[in-house]
């Protein structure tokens, strides 16, 4: 069947015109992007949804409009939501070698995985894992790689190392648990009830279920503690962590105007005045996306860590899967199937 021109000119795609709930996103048709130099245009297979996307959609912090960055005083700079893009390479912009059509691919694109087709820098790009479905991939990029950083780059785990993971069931602590594992560390994680079981089954030597024991006044002392949840303050977890312990914030609940950055911002600030590293990990800023994914995919192919996939959506129920990662009950990463 050869394809009509005018449709390889228009792709479907959620745009998101102004600030809002999970309704605010307009499924419409959009003009298909162009390649320029050093970019490739990618067929999104499959994408993901998770607190990043939807705090854009939100606008909140609210705070965070001033600051510049994605979102704009009155609505945001990015149209076209989804951080997280697996799918097939379409065509390559000016002077991009390495990827051609049909190669399969991954990346954290920072924005377009709402979309049919997305645009990626070349350099950001990398190879889908081979033993991973399109699904699967999509569930890596954004949370694999904020858990790397933090475990690999702030926390510098090493082999015999005991590391905490409070939020251990969701999209960054899933792939938190088994990267510390994979580093050779004693893994604690920190759940809800329903989900002792699930952490158990990824890695962890021991679970602490939050609903029984709190896990600050249990007495345990941890080399490196990382925060997905921000369910206690970062001077709350000091009492954890040994001498020379380190403290990795990811993120804290979310807020109208202001939350969770106190809870992350506190943390570098306590820091000069403790004797442990009180540090974050910005993935959004990081420039070697690219390296890390392929680090990521290594580990993958070795069987030392495998995506956890709470639900899966159909592109047409993007809204859907936006309110569940907002509600904060998913168990590992939420895709949707483009």
């Amino acid at each position: 069947m050869t394809p009509n021109p005018s449709e390889e000119k228009t792709m479907k795609a959620f745009v998101l015109r102004s600030y809002g709930s999970p309704d605010a996103l307009e499924l419409t048709t959009v003009d298909r992007p162009v390649p320029g130099r050093g970019d490739v245009l990618v067929r999104v297979r499959a994408t993901s949804v998770q607190p990043f996307d939807w705090h854009l959609m939100r606008g909140e912090p609210r705070v965070s409009r001033l600051m510049g960055g994605p979102l704009g005083p009155r609505r945001p700079k990015i149209a076209i939501l989804g951080a997280d893009v697996a799918g097939q390479v379409e065509a390559v912009g000016e002077g991009v070698t390495g990827f051609g059509p049909g190669d399969e691919v991954y990346a954290m694109s920072k924005q377009g995985g709402f979309g049919q087709y997305a645009l990626v820098p070349a350099a950001e790009l990398a190879p889908k894992p081979e033993n991973l479905t399109f699904e699967q991939a999509a569930a890596v990029p954004l949370a694999a790689n904020t858990a790397l950083i933090a475990l690999r780059d702030r926390a510098r785990v090493r082999p015999g190392q005991s590391v905490l993971v409070i939020g251990a069931s969701g999209g960054v602590g899933t792939f938190a648990v088994q990267l510390a594992k994979a580093f050779g560390a004693h893994v604690t994680g920190v759940c809800g009830p329903r989900n002792v079981g699930l952490v158990r089954s990824i890695g962890a030597d021991e679970v602490v279920d939050y609903a029984k024991e709190d896990f600050t006044r249990l007495g345990r002392r941890y080399d490196v503690v990382l925060d997905c949840a921000g369910s206690h303050s970062a001077l709350a977890c000091r009492r954890v962590m040994t001498r020379k312990g380190t403290y990795v914030v990811i993120g804290g609940k979310g807020g109208r105007w202001l939350r969770p950055m106190p809870h992350v911002v506190a943390a570098p600030l306590v820091s000069p005045f403790v004797s442990q590293t009180m540090t974050t990990a910005d993935v959004i800023g990081c420039t070697e996306n690219r390296r890390n994914l392929l680090a990521l995919t290594e580990l993958i192919e070795s069987g030392q860590v495998t995506p956890v996939i709470d639900r899966t959506y159909a592109f047409a129920e993007i809204p859907a899967a936006l309110r569940r990662s907002e509600a904060g009950h998913a168990s590992g990463k939420i895709v949707v199937t483009v």
